[in-house]
């Protein structure tokens, strides 16, 4: 956990240094975004929300959550099971393309809540790392994709083999709205 802020503080320093990359951006704004997402096999469905940038309009912040499915066999038959997440980060935008296309990469930390169904834990801590691109296609919309990866150690302990969930691979497409 401390190698993880050492590596978030370490991505600010670094942004905050490097003028020029995003001075004229104009789309500085709060940003409210839906996705859906994949975590190793677990589908969802997100919402996000974005600060404005900083820090030489490098660096957000991001606080969000989804709402995934487990799937696994319940007694004899597969079945669904839902559970919750919530991610809070920082992202550091790398570079700005004529205001319609943004790279940024972004670290953070994941709190996870499984269902009482499938597990014994009440929550689980972890970490999450991932980059993407956002495609603005309209002054105030924009789409996005992001790819990378989480680890929150959370097992499934009610069910038999005790699988691991919520770890590893993240995809994640959607679209937000800029205010």
């Amino acid at each position: 956990m401390k190698k993880l802020i050492k590596s978030i503080v370490l991505l600010v320093v670094l942004s905050i240094s490097s003028k020029g990359l995003n001075a004229q951006t104009k789309t500085n704004s709060l940003g409210f975004g839906f996705n859906i997402c994949q975590v190793q096999n677990d589908y969802g469905l997100g919402l996000d929300i974005i600060s404005p940038y900083f820090a030489n309009s490098t660096v957000a912040v991001r606080i969000g959550g989804s709402l995934k499915w487990l799937e696994h066999i319940d007694g004899e038959e597969m079945t669904w099971t839902t559970y919750q997440n919530m991610q809070g980060g920082l992202r550091v935008r790398q570079f700005v393309i004529e205001d319609k296309l943004f790279c940024y990469g972004e670290g953070g930390i994941m709190l996870l809540f499984p269902n009482q169904e499938f597990s014994s834990e009440s929550i689980n801590i972890g970490g999450y790392g991932l980059f993407g691109f956002e495609f603005k296609s309209a002054d105030k919309v924009g789409y996005f994709l992001e790819m990378g990866g989480t680890g929150t150690g959370a097992r499934v302990d009610k069910i038999i083999n005790k699988p691991i969930y919520s770890n590893g691979f993240i995809t994640t497409v959607g679209f937000r709205w800029i205010i």
